[in-house]
């Protein structure tokens, strides 16, 4: 999963219940298997409701049905079990009682009657979430819909999701049309048929629906079939620009390069362009689940900020989907999920998607190294890690996701995207120079991210001595070590190791990097590295930086620069005070608001606009190595 973008029925049921193959469970112990069918009717997404209805095959006596609760790529119990409404369940004709369990909100207990072989079960999911969070985050617009199945689905509890296997259809409002990695079987009218798959893989494949819909065929000499299925609110914002398309067909050679497998049998790119929806990027193993501002390629700024997107989530399908963390495996959506080796879920992910990036031309090197100088800036400016270690922020992760960003450089966050890229490019440049350049973390991928060859979507888990041994079958080093002391230390600095190995050092001048420009055309004010403040277009405070200046004067989150220096507050204004603050002697006073009353607040800053920047050392140039393409390229890509 990538962090949010910085920048979000009555129910046709089937024909009959022998439609569906359904498999009577033995008379005694748990099933073998079961066979079921969902279908869902998403004619009411356009006003925030799907409709859904199962046939699900049982035997006399007591049943808990169960609602995913963990749901993967999410780490956390973020099942949206609040929007599920109207829940029906019916035997014969019959309708039955149920009752929630008193401790377990995702579970239902029914008795079902003597002679019942089969249950209907009918409810609702009502999308009213707002456009923020993830997969339980706003999902549908008047032209759109994003469907995650466990959103609706209800099943038998049992040990193994494995164990059931569900026929799905879905119904589309008119004239609407749909990517998913499901296979359609038929079609009738604005109903699909899907071919059955198990519960592990109807959850993790997703149907994006639109009005205006586009797919296209990516990189098509590569094996297995790619594709890039926009949905959007309006037609203009499916038009690719050219160097943009280039990009996206070399994502998929770059990747085929470096992982030298592939674990799919087709990839579908589900790409959501809209406004009205949650933003951010959720990884499934033969797709994924991209959500970007609707002009996103009419917006040079916009671009540039979400082009690493699609590469952090297509690298998950190796890194995550396929290889994942033993603790990160809930075999029934209940079990809860260990963050623990979230560091090479997320934070090998971010530092081989950020590569990708900009190996395929998304990102040119230079922008690639502006977005590097923005994270390290961030880690290595980051006062909570003197009291919380990295280790500690993917062990508590299930409690950070939905933490707030006010503070949160002295809390804490999910630091192990940003630091944990930090971690794999030091990594990735021991090897290097270990090996005189005759290995890099290329090879570490293709050997543990590629374990076995291609496969179909299987699930391959490690340990934390698996990353060790296959690291160290790589370039011997003590590998066990390094990741102890980076995961570890409480310090007040940032891994930077891999920066400077790289030919490059972090520092500040007073020019705004592009990517720091790029953020502040949508509106707003990086103060970080001088102030201490980051503030929206309004003048409202975003966060304060701890033992900042901004902090030392008793500036909070929330509060509200009314005016800077006798002026009304605009963005231009600040930017100007902090630019005088250089050769004034007098303290910059600030008229601010908090929660209705009014204060001066005075900030002896002196030191005018600080950004970062990554600066050419004497160190060889590993970077600019690491970043060349490794596949066959198109070079219209950007």
């Amino acid at each position: 999963m990538s962090r949010i973008v910085p920048i979000a029925l009555a129910a046709s049921v089937l024909a009959a219940a022998g439609s569906c193959a359904l498999a009577q469970l033995p008379a005694a112990g748990q099933p073998a298997s079961i066979k079921m069918s969902i279908a869902v009717n998403a004619t009411d997404a356009p006003r925030k409701m799907l409709h859904a209805d199962e046939v699900i095959p049982v035997q006399p006596g007591d049943l808990t049905l169960v609602y995913a609760k963990w749901i993967p790529g999410e780490h956390g119990p973020t099942g949206p079990i609040d929007n599920l409404a109207g829940i029906v369940i019916e035997a014969n004709g019959q309708t039955l009682p149920w009752v929630r369990d008193p401790v377990n909100m995702f579970a239902f207990h029914v008795k079902v009657p003597q002679g019942v072989s089969t249950l209907h079960v009918h409810d609702d999911f009502l999308a009213t979430a707002g456009p923020s969070g993830f997969s339980a985050g706003a999902s549908t617009s008047a032209n759109l819909a994003m469907i995650s199945w466990n959103e609706v689905l209800l099943w038998p509890q049992v040990p193994n999701a494995k164990q059931v296997t569900v026929t799905p259809s879905v119904t589309l409002p008119a004239g609407w049309q749909f990517g998913t990695a499901l296979t359609p079987t038929s079609h009738d009218g604005d109903t699909t048929d899907f071919a059955p798959v198990t519960l592990n893989e109807l959850v993790d494949s997703p149907v994006l629906s639109g009005r205006f819909f586009r797919q296209i065929d990516l990189a098509p000499e590569v094996s297995p079939k790619h594709y890039l299925d926009l949905a959007a609110d309006g037609p203009e914002d499916l038009e690719v620009p050219p160097q943009m398309m280039a990009g996206f067909n070399n994502l998929v050679r770059e990747a085929s390069a470096m992982y030298q497998s592939h674990h799919y049998t087709s990839y579908h790119f589900l790409m959501t362009l809209s406004d009205q929806v949650a933003h951010f990027g959720l990884e499934h193993h033969q797709s994924n689940d991209d959500r970007v501002p609707e002009k996103t390629f009419l917006n040079p700024s916009i671009d540039v900020l979400a082009a690493g997107l699609l590469p952090h989530e297509f690298t998950h399908s190796w890194n995550g989907k396929y290889r994942r963390p033993a603790g990160l495996l809930s075999p029934d959506f209940q079990t809860p999920m260990q963050g623990n080796l979230l560091w090479v879920y997320e934070g090998l992910t971010t530092y081989l998607g950020d590569v990708l990036t900009a190996r395929s031309g998304l990102w040119t090197d230079a922008q690639y190294r502006d977005a590097l100088a923005d994270s390290a800036a961030t880690m290595n400016n980051r006062p909570g890690r003197t009291w919380r270690d990295l280790q500690d922020t993917a062990t508590a992760a299930q409690t950070l996701y939905s933490a707030g960003r006010q503070w949160d450089n002295w809390r804490r966050s999910v630091d192990y995207y940003p630091e944990g890229e930090l971690l794999w490019l030091e990594a990735d440049t021991i090897i290097r120079q270990q090996s005189h350049g005759k290995k890099s973390l290329n090879d570490f991928c293709a050997r543990f991210l590629g374990l076995g060859g291609n496969t179909g979507p299987i699930t391959a888990p490690y340990h934390f001595q698996d990353v060790v041994d296959n690291l160290n079958a790589v370039q011997p080093y003590d590998w066990a070590k390094f990741l102890t002391d980076r995961l570890t230390r409480k310090v007040n600095h940032a891994p930077l190791g891999g920066i400077e190995r790289g030919g490059y050092s972090l520092v500040y001048t007073d020019k705004p990097n592009p990517m720091t420009e790029a953020r502040q055309t949508l509106g707003g004010v990086d103060a970080w590295y001088s102030l201490g403040l980051r503030l929206g277009h309004t003048g409202q405070i975003g966060d304060v930086l701890f033992y900042s200046p901004a902090y030392k004067a008793d500036l909070g989150p929330g509060q509200k620069i009314i005016a800077v220096n006798g002026r009304a507050y605009s963005d231009e204004v600040m930017h100007a005070a902090i630019r005088d603050s250089k050769t004034s002697q007098t303290p910059m006073a600030l008229i601010v608001e908090n929660t209705g009353f009014f204060r001066v607040v005075k900030i002896d800053y002196h030191g005018g606009e600080r950004y970062p920047h990554l600066q050419r050392n004497a160190q060889p140039d590993l970077l600019d190595a690491i970043l060349k393409p490794i596949g066959k390229n198109d070079q219209a890509a950007k």
